[in-house]
């Protein structure tokens, strides 16, 4: 495969950034689902980077199959999940499905699919269960605490004084 090549790559959640020494100290940072254009050479070289290649097959998704099988990267059908995909798997997916993505699907996805499941919310309890089970992350107490921490009536004056206020001077 040619070095000038473009290929297509996206972050799946949160910042990641990059260095590659032979490349002039080449720095590519990604915020959360941002796509970038790059040559295949800077991907090929990334592979050599210590935790270049943990990048591509768990925090970025190169968008190009011949690129990923031309890298060798070890990647399961679950590494091309998307937002809407997760969304999808919540809703429509069976217990199966949704347990085998969890098996499979790289830290990204998973970082995404605990992200979701709070923001969303996720509803299907069995659902639920399963993410705790799998990454040790508890759904229903993270919306608790965030349903806690934004109610409105929390914070809400109760209209009874604890002492008396001073009287003008």
């Amino acid at each position: 495969m040619e070095d000038s090549k473009k290929v297509k790559i996206v972050s799946r959640i949160g910042n990641v950034t990059y260095i590659i020494p032979e490349m002039q100290n080449l720095q590519r940072t990604f915020s959360a689902r941002e796509e970038k254009i790059v040559p295949f050479e800077e991907l090929r070289r990334l592979m050599y980077v210590p935790g270049g290649r943990t990048l591509l097959e768990q925090y970025l998704i190169i968008k190009d199959k011949d690129v990923i099988e031309e890298l060798g990267l070890d990647v399961e059908p679950e590494y091309f999940y998307n937002e809407e995909e997760i969304k999808d798997l919540f809703v429509n997916g069976s217990l199966d499905q949704f347990l085998d993505c969890l098996d499979f699907a790289p830290e990204g996805v998973i970082d995404m699919i605990k992200s979701l499941a709070v923001s969303l919310p996720l509803n299907d309890v069995a659902k639920r269960q399963a993410i705790l089970d799998k990454t040790g992350f508890d759904v229903t107490r993270a919306i608790e605490l965030g349903l806690t921490s934004n109610n409105p009536t929390e914070n809400k004056k109760t209209g009874r004084r604890a002492a008396v206020p001073i009287k003008g001077k």
